[in-house]
């Protein structure tokens, strides 16, 4: 028979404190690997989340570019009225200018594709959505109407930065359809 003596009894008790031990640090660790595994997957959600905002914000500038453009009586009128209009210097300019028909359709697409250029650089809209809604449109009125006068004018009235937002537009579209020639105008 054992006999059972304080130094048994405190072997047995160290063991059992032993093992307690070992099973609370054991769920202690289970419990941090559940809280670190439920913070991953919040922290995914959370991106998801930012993501789907980011590209509802997307969308929904570009709607308003769309509205502002190809469902908006004045941008139609004055993008008629300048196909009309063909400008080689800055003295042509000048004189297309002279017609206040003319001033205001120059001005009302001037003023959208600076906007629009503001935009794409900031990253607010891409160049991929600009590209497939109006690549032919811009780049001819950056070529027809724009280019050839652009850089005198600046000179002219010292003003560097006049139109550099609907250049960089166009200079950007034309980067974004030489990688993708199917977007080609």
């Amino acid at each position: 028979m054992v006999e059972i003596t304080a130094s048994l009894v405190l072997q047995v008790v160290q063991t059992i404190a032993l093992i307690v031990g070992i099973a609370y640090y054991l769920t202690i660790m289970r419990n941090q690997q559940k809280t670190r595994e439920l913070s991953l997957r919040a922290q995914e959600l959370t991106l998801k989340s930012q993501e789907q905002a980011l590209e509802t914000r997307e969308a929904l500038m570009f709607m308003q570019i769309y509205n502002e453009s190809h469902n908006d009586p004045t941008f139609i009128e004055a993008l008629q009225r300048t196909h009309e209009l063909e400008i080689h210097t800055y003295e042509d300019m000048l004189k297309i200018l002279e017609n206040e028909d003319n001033r205001f359709a120059l001005s009302r697409l001037g003023m959208f594709y600076e906007g629009v250029g503001v935009l794409v650089k900031e990253g607010y809209v891409s160049i991929r959505l600009v590209a497939l809604l109006m690549t032919g449109m811009t780049r001819r009125w950056w070529e027809r109407l724009y280019k050839s006068w652009i850089e005198e004018g600046r000179e002219k009235y010292n003003f560097k930065r006049w139109m550099s937002e609907a250049e960089y537009l166009y200079n950007e579209l034309m980067k974004y359809t030489e990688e993708h020639p199917e977007l080609k105008t």
